[in-house]
């Protein structure tokens, strides 16, 4: 069922998160006051007796789960267990008790490192579960495919009008910035930065060969407004199983990104690349045309979003 009325109960799960909260300042614009969260101190999603009281409690009529654990290569191969638990319990638990609680919908948050490592590019939807995952973070993409499934099954079985996002590789404001568990983008910035202070070299890990789609979260929050607002039928005749990519539809080499960051950062100085560390995936270019057939597309272009997301450091990582 489509986002009615502004005074709508909207429950953002994981809204202090990089698409949490990106998610809630698109509501907010939008004119949605009676939005519902819970910090990860208040509410754990984890456990499911606590989740399930806090439906009983709340009774939102719509849910976005944005609630992760997330990081890059180096989190996800060193910490495995964490992040296949953590994000099997998170999304099982806020999915099932938001059926039990008859919400009207919802919008499940996932990534398209769900996609087989070398499955044809563009990424389709329809490639899930063709091939192996890439190896490094499996963990957490075996977690996604999993919540992906179980709303899929809640439909199936039950009518239940829940779908899953598949977003591209994200970045903006409220990234995390932290080489040992950030993504690329924003380690990248952070690289840069601390180089332009200290003289460098700048290490990158890998041939930096590997292409990658990187699109600003706000555009993803955009997105997931426009689901929220999309008819059930038009909905479901575009993705009849649920599953929707979200992204912009075009890639750049790590080693192009560099000289991106390198550039609007102001660093001059070497870029080096340390062989021994993994590339990962080959690429990873996601096939958005089921989103575009319902209206839309994403508007932020990488220059201008790195732009944003380095203001946005020097602001509040840089100066804090």
């Amino acid at each position: 069922m489509r986002l009615g009325s502004k005074d709508a109960s909207v429950y953002v799960a994981g809204h202090r998160g990089l698409v949490g909260g990106a998610v809630v300042r698109a509501l907010k614009a939008a004119g949605f006051a009676n939005l519902v969260t819970r910090t990860s101190s208040e509410l754990d999603l984890r456990d499911s007796g606590a989740v399930r009281a806090f439906f009983a409690q709340e009774a939102p009529e719509y849910v976005v789960v944005a609630a992760a654990r997330v990081g890059g290569i180096l989190a996800n191969d060193t910490y495995p267990a964490d992040f296949l638990y953590d994000n099997l319990a998170i999304q099982t638990n806020v999915i099932r008790e938001a059926h039990e609680a008859g919400v009207k919908r919802l919008v499940f948050l996932g990534s398209t490192c769900i996609y087989p490592k070398l499955a044809p590019q563009p990424l389709r939807e329809e490639y899930l579960l063709t091939a192996p995952l890439e190896p490094t973070n499996q963990w957490y993409a075996i977690a996604k495919i999993a919540g992906v499934k179980y709303c899929e099954a809640l439909r199936r079985q039950h009518g239940a009008d829940f779908v899953s996002l598949m977003p591209t590789n994200l970045y903006g404001p409220g990234d995390n910035f932290d080489l040992k568990s950030s993504h690329v983008l924003p380690a990248l910035i952070r690289k840069f930065h601390e180089a332009l202070e200290t003289g460098g070299p700048v290490v990158l890990w890998g041939t930096g060969t590997p292409r990658r789609e990187f699109l600003y979260v706000d555009d993803v929050a955009s997105a997931v407004l426009h689901v929220l607002n999309t008819p059930e039928d038009e909905l479901h005749q575009a993705a009849p199983g649920g599953l929707l990519n979200i992204g912009v539809g075009e890639d750049i080499e790590i080693r192009e990104l560099a000289a991106l960051v390198a550039h609007i950062v102001g660093y001059e100085g070497e870029i080096e690349h340390d062989l021994s560390k993994p590339d990962g995936t080959p690429r990873k270019l996601v096939d958005v045309r089921r989103l575009k057939a319902l209206g839309w597309e994403a508007e932020v272009s990488l220059q201008d979003g790195v732009e944003r997301t380095y203001r946005w450091f020097l602001e509040s990582v840089a100066g804090a």
